[in-house]
């Protein structure tokens, strides 16, 4: 019997990360002993390499906007474990985690008895955790983001309503491949029979995987270019304004309060997932919803203000896809400022190339830095991170964040834009110490 909130997460956080053998058995008699809480579910289903977080948070905010009770289930957390598990945006209150984790011990310790070594892992304990909340408490839908590939993450013994592939990059290569049709493969893995597929924009090569295995699960893809468009109404301010078309559908001026052209795909991939769930169950949809939905949504970390004067923002690129993209947003928003970034990133990156990416970028001025890297995995020190690059010009050092920060704000105007990106780990450590001085 666990007794507190703290002995309850020592518990989860205690177990394994990942086995050698990926395998959906093992969650599918997880499930089973605990009544198969998933099936009283109706869900749809995230998975994507960058993009999933925010097209969770437009589908909540859309469908929320029309009274829905909306659940979601996300990863990773920015400032607390329970985010990962929240109703209408609340996180579960630590009390009924408790009970949870209470609920589903008996059964990890009747696996572990059984199975040995190869008992559940950490992300199948959170993913049965979230279903027995979900299937326990009343919500109308529940949002399922997709922890790692597709094919063999836990929550992949679910039957959505709709699937979601929102884009494919290079990332966790060493588990999902090297290539991107293998990555795809992966993340395809979550297509199910008879479910129809929305993906946001994806190249040549990673949507003809989707349409591939679509047929074979005779149902078919709806993707972002092809079938359903968006025109970009750049304006000045915060957030992007867009056009969308699908079919009949043509909804103009729809705007959202996050920035950058990427979350301009992301809101039509959960707009098109949204209609498509809204098609199937024969429910009406109202755009006066849809532009409150879309307009209301917030993700934190994701190109986040923190201050207005001087801005700072913190952003979750990880990964050298999400490089690229952020490059493209300060090109477009910010070429007026100078940039000065605060770089730190999980050693198990492609460093080097996010290192090269940002520096594309004429006006950015880079500090890289480190931080407490989560669990075993650790940060790239600052030495590696200035290795990556020919030239020094633009690149300065510092031991830790909060002097990389002090130093920076030491010599800004006030119209420049600070910006700490590189791991939503370290994104997460800054978010904490700028909300706790806040209060």
């Amino acid at each position: 019997m666990v007794k507190t909130y703290d002995e309850a997460l020592a518990f989860i956080h205690g177990r394994d990360r990942f086995k050698k053998k990926p395998t959906l058995d093992r969650m599918r008699e997880f499930m089973h002993i605990l009544g198969d809480p998933q099936e009283k579910l109706d869900m749809i289903h995230v998975a994507g390499t960058n993009g999933k977080g925010s097209t969770v948070a437009y589908l909540r905010d859309l469908f929320m906007a029309e009274g829905q009770t909306v659940g979601t289930f996300t990863s990773p957390f920015i400032t607390r474990f329970n985010e990962r598990i929240s109703t209408d945006g609340q996180p579960i209150p630590d009390d009924d985690l408790l009970a949870m984790v209470n609920q589903i011990q008996p059964v990890v310790a009747q696996l572990d008895q059984e199975l040995g070594a190869e008992g559940p892992t950490e992300f199948e304990i959170d993913t049965a955790l979230m279903f027995c909340y979900f299937a326990s408490h009343s919500v109308d839908i529940v949002i399922v983001e997709v922890g790692l590939g597709g094919l063999y993450d836990s929550t992949n013994i679910i039957t959505p309503a709709v699937s979601v592939i929102t884009t494919i990059g290079m990332d966790h290569m060493k588990i999902l491949g090297d290539t991107i049709p293998k990555i795809a493969t992966q993340k395809a893995g979550i297509i199910k029979q008879g479910v129809p597929v929305v993906c946001g924009r994806l190249t040549p090569d990673a949507l003809a995987v989707m349409d591939e295995t679509a047929t074979r699960q005779h149902t078919d893809v709806r993707a972002l270019g092809r079938n359903f468009t968006v025109k970009n109404r750049p304006e000045d301010g915060w957030g992007e304004r867009f056009d969308y078309h699908w079919g009949d559908r043509r909804w103009r001026h729809l705007e959202i309060d996050l920035l950058g052209e990427y979350q301009i795909d992301n809101a039509a991939t959960a707009l098109t997932a949204f209609t498509t769930y809204h098609q199937l169950r024969h429910l009406p949809m109202r755009l006066v919803d849809i532009r409150e939905g879309l307009r209301h949504t917030a993700w934190p970390g994701r190109f986040e203000r923190l201050n207005a004067e001087p801005l700072i923002a913190i952003d979750g690129a990880h990964n050298e896809p999400a490089m690229l993209e952020l490059a493209h947003l300060l090109r477009q928003h910010f070429k007026q400022h100078d940039i000065y970034i605060v770089l730190a990133v999980l050693a198990d990156k492609q460093y080097e190339k996010m290192v090269q990416t940002l520096l594309t970028v004429p006006n950015v001025h880079i500090v890289v830095t480190q931080f407490q890297g989560p669990g075993k995995r650790s940060a790239a020190t600052p030495q590696a991170l200035e290795d990556a690059v020919a030239s020094h010009k633009r690149i300065t050092m510092a031991p830790d964040w909060p002097s990389a920060l002090k130093e920076v704000l030491s010599s800004i105007s006030a119209d420049d834009l600070v910006l700490l990106t590189g791991s939503l780990y370290f994104i997460s450590e800054v978010r904490h110490y700028f909300k706790d001085t806040d209060e």
